[in-house]
């Protein structure tokens, strides 16, 4: 399985004095392949994309990688990592517990739950409204909303 080019956001500083001094903080790649992943490394921390496909030239896979590198930002905002996985010759766990055909996407929630597929594409303005309604997002979502206004002096 060809690996999905790697897309890798440039860490933002404070003030240029700190980024010609400070040593940047990886961040983790938002695009990966199956076989490079065990789901267990990304409970608690993000939430996983599952995008299967029957092969790299799928149409709808190719339409939804094209609709996920468009909006990173949103994904990276809901704690979001994509893994691909055109390869049914594998036989992942994954692909034998949930199944696909051909094309399916699958959200599965920090938890580890599965929480939404689908047989088509999805634009990242959907997913990101299904994530936002989740439990454990809304209470991140007032949870950044108190600190932002602990930090407002005042």
């Amino acid at each position: 399985m060809k690996p999905i080019l790697p897309i890798v956001m440039a860490c933002f500083f404070a003030n240029t004095g700190a980024a010609q001094t400070a040593e940047p903080e990886p961040m983790p790649e938002l695009f990966t392949t199956m076989d490079e992943v065990n789901l267990n490394q990304f409970k608690w921390k993000n939430r996983p994309i599952v995008v299967f496909a029957d092969s790299e030239d799928n149409p709808a896979f190719d339409e939804q990688m094209r609709l996920l590198r468009q909006r990173p930002n949103d994904l990276i905002e809901r704690d979001v990592v994509v893994i691909t996985d055109t390869d049914p010759e594998a036989m992942s766990d994954l692909r034998r517990k949930l199944r696909p055909r051909e094309f399916m996407l699958v959200i599965i929630g920090k938890d580890g739950g599965v929480k939404l597929r689908k047989p088509f594409p999805w634009d990242v303005r959907e997913i990101s409204r299904s994530i936002d309604k989740m439990p454990m997002r809304q209470r991140e979502i007032r949870e950044a909303k108190e600190r932002a206004r602990e930090d407002v002096p005042g």
